[in-house]
């Protein structure tokens, strides 16, 4: 096991009804700031909650961050929190408000444009927030990152902010979510625990058992959600799931790739294709491709996630690739690029991208254009 440092500050309030303590996670004298998406929050109830519960505090709203938050949109919020004074931040929505909502706490405290921070990478000083989240999918309740877009010119990076101060989940607000938004949650959930776990062997038995855990619950219970969304223990096993997978624990002392998440950026910044969407694809092509460098860690998975014992080494590989996308494939996604209408073109500039910037993705380091070509060419 590698040498770490973790630290996870964010304390997690999660539960039925709980969205009443936001009466006391949040002090009276603050100036806040509540960000919304679209609007969703005032059909399923929580808009109401969260207006209830913070009666007797200072508050202006702020609506309509988009999915893939925009740097457009962002620096909207960022002026109306600079005119208001805005010392607290309330994110209430998915995990893209929850993204938007990072930058805009550091861009309140900032003097230049907020871009200039994406693209630096990380800001500290920063404004402190809280969440209220309603689509469990990126694990950004409980940590310090997000993806943030700009529009005109079609790109999309990670930015590190700070840890929410708190978060609170109720799976009773996922009831009402639309079934592609949950599957793309799912997805986007179990590949983000892959990108930590599917890398190198060995590195830690504790580690290992922890991400198999989330994998084998997220399995189970997929199919049982598209059942029945309404269940309230299925859904509460989904939003923790989601927070496990990306707040740091499987992380801790072990090599990661994001090779799949990169590309994937790519795919939204250029089709608009929602994220979770985009790994349904991506990760099929990494697989294949990578297959050699992942060859123990590949054979360790298809057998603790899956049962696959029988068979040679590469036909258990074989069988543990296919299994993989049969599992998108049971969500309702997509797991070629020709579904989408994703061509050559869009391969080349992706590649084009990747050698631009002198990346190089992966466990190994060496998922640089040429290899990200190859990925998407064994998704197509």
């Amino acid at each position: 096991m590698n040498n770490f440092i973790f630290q996870n500050p964010t304390r997690l309030i999660f539960g039925k009804g709980m969205i009443a303590e936001l009466s006391r996670a949040i002090p009276t004298d603050k100036r806040i700031m509540i960000t919304f998406g679209g609007g969703s929050v005032k059909k399923n109830g929580v808009y109401e909650q969260v207006i209830q519960a913070l009666k007797g505090h200072n508050y202006v709203e702020f609506w309509g961050i988009e999915p893939n938050p925009a740097i457009e949109t962002l620096r909207k919020a960022i002026i109306l929190g600079k005119e208001k004074k805005v010392d607290f931040l309330l994110a209430v929505g998915g995990g893209s408000v929850l993204d938007g909502t990072k930058l805009i706490s550091a861009g309140l405290k900032y003097d230049g444009d907020a871009w200039e921070l994406v693209r630096k990478g990380a800001y500290s000083d920063t404004v402190p927030m809280g969440a209220v989240l309603t689509l469990p999918a990126t694990g950004s309740e409980m940590n310090k990152g997000a993806v943030i877009s700009r529009h005109e010119t079609q790109e999309k990076y990670a930015f590190y902010g700070n840890y929410p101060v708190f978060s609170i989940l109720d799976p009773e607000t996922t009831f009402t979510l639309p079934p592609y938004q949950v599957a793309c949650g799912l997805s986007d959930t179990f590949v983000h625990v892959m990108e930590q776990y599917l890398t190198t062997p060995g590195q830690s038995r504790l580690i290992d058992r922890w991400a198999e855990g989330i994998l084998s619950t997220l399995i189970e219970i997929a199919p049982r959600i598209r059942e029945n969304q309404h269940n309230y223990d299925l859904m509460a096993d989904f939003m923790l799931s989601a927070t496990m997978g990306l707040n740091g624990f499987i992380a801790m002392g072990v090599t990661q790739d994001w090779a799949t998440h990169m590309i994937g950026h790519e795919l939204t910044a250029l089709h608009g294709l929602t994220h979770g969407a985009t790994l349904a694809i991506v990760f099929n092509g990494t697989l294949r491709t990578l297959r050699k460098q992942k060859y123990g860690k590949i054979l360790q998975y298809g057998e603790r996630v899956w049962g696959i014992t029988q068979g040679s080494d590469d036909e258990r590989i074989d069988l543990t690739i296919e299994k993989t996308e049969e599992f998108f494939r049971s969500l309702g996604l997509s797991t070629h690029l020709s579904e989408e209408n994703i061509g050559e073109e869009t391969i080349q500039e992706i590649e084009r991208r990747f050698n631009e910037r002198g990346v190089a993705f992966g466990e190994a380091q060496n998922v640089t254009g040429s290899v990200a070509r190859e990925i998407l060419h064994n998704c197509k």
